[in-house]
């Protein structure tokens, strides 16, 4: 399968999930797009630990660059809490980080 097959492939599953997840949230189906966005999770792995597998010791900068960009940015969009609540998710899971390396 050539890299552009490839691509058109995971765009029509992602739109596939984007549609399912437009579905449920009509349907009444609460989704959270903070804690547990759809579009994350396609594979049966959440992006956040295949992102701190590739990432190792550098997955703690991963972290504060999430924060600082939801930080930057939550104002200039159409749901500037909910940015604001993923910058407090990845703090939390930054906070998280430091503690199971026994730093407090």
């Amino acid at each position: 399968m050539t890299r552009h097959e490839e691509y058109m492939k995971q765009a029509a599953a992602q739109s596939d999930v984007l549609e399912r997840a437009g579905k449920e949230a009509y349907s009444g189906n609460v989704i959270d797009m903070v804690n547990n966005p759809p579009h994350y999770n396609q594979t049966g792995i959440e992006c956040i630990h295949a992102i701190s597998a590739a990432t190792d010791t550098g997955f703690k900068y991963y972290l504060q660059g999430n924060i600082l960009k939801y930080l930057w940015r939550f104002d200039y969009k159409d749901k500037p809490l909910e940015d604001l609540q993923k910058a407090k998710w990845y703090l939390d899971k930054l906070i998280e980080e430091v503690m199971a390396d026994g730093k407090s």
